[in-house]
């Protein structure tokens, strides 16, 4: 029998992307891995989507353990925990030393913010080491991160911004496309097409930004010719905030992360 590599404490949406990830990257083999869900729903749809990963109802004994259950199940989880060799949590705003206090004495904890792009090898993380985490926990939990996406090293303190920022990001741009399409319709095309054109035209754009080395604001005004569509259009979301209210938005959840952690 295989032994267990790492568990993940939760089968949601992401902890299951963290396992696909680690199995689709060979960071571990599926059978490495042991998924603890206790819906028995929920289960056996981990047993189809995660084949060859043992899933259990309770958390084994020794083992690198993800805490990927929300925030107020994550000390219930830690506290259950036998001996984790060390332990990383998912959940927003709660704190590593409050992880600390609940597993044992000196246990490794790190706390990381993903996002659900993880779920196709494209995440962004923020990840913090606590007080007991060392060189070699910090690069075991970049290693597991990169296997779904990009990461960066924060300090703890600047997580609630990570969340803010990539953690509640996604929506964001979700809102933006679903925004953009309806626009589309509005102007006269189908509802295929708009999808189809709003949907490249962002994901060509995110292209531009991460393959080659100019900020946003270059790339934006290689666009916008003097008086002509783009600067019109551009004027238009200036006038009604855009940027203000993007920039709000991250710090409303941000606060929100803080306000959490302090719960």
């Amino acid at each position: 029998m295989t032994d267990i590599r790492i568990q993940m404490v939760g089968g949601g949406q992401m902890g299951l992307a963290l396992a696909k990830g680690m199995i689709d990257a060979n960071w571990a083999a599926a059978e490495e891995i042991r998924i603890v869900e206790i819906d028995p729903t929920r289960a056996e749809q981990l047993a189809a989507l995660a084949p060859g990963a043992e899933i259990a109802d309770e958390p084994a004994e020794a083992v690198d353990t993800v805490l990927a259950v929300k925030p107020h199940l994550v000390l219930t989880a830690a506290s259950s925990l036998s001996a984790p060799r060390r332990v990383m949590s998912v959940a927003a705003g709660i704190t590593t030393s409050a992880i600390e206090a609940v597993v044992r004495d000196g246990t490794p904890v790190l706390r990381v913010m993903p996002n659900t792009p993880a779920l196709l090898g494209h995440g962004a993380s923020g990840l913090a080491p606590g007080a007991h985490a060392d060189d070699d926990d910090l690069a075991w939990a970049q290693g597991l991160l990169t296997s779904v996406g990009s990461v960066a090293v924060v300090t703890e303190a600047q997580l609630d911004a990570v969340t803010g920022l990539s953690g509640s990001g996604p929506a964001y741009y979700f809102l933006i496309a679903e925004a953009m399409v309806d626009a589309g319709v509005a102007a006269g095309l189908t509802r295929a097409t708009a999808k189809l054109l709003a949907h490249q035209t962002m994901a060509g754009a995110a292209a531009m930004l991460m393959e080659g080395d100019k900020p946003a604001s270059e790339l934006r005004g290689d666009v916008t010719t003097p008086k002509g569509t783009t600067a019109a259009g551009l004027r238009v979301l200036e006038q009604r905030g855009v940027r203000g209210a993007l920039i709000d938005a991250v710090a409303a959840a941000a606060d929100r992360s803080a306000e959490l952690g302090r719960s």
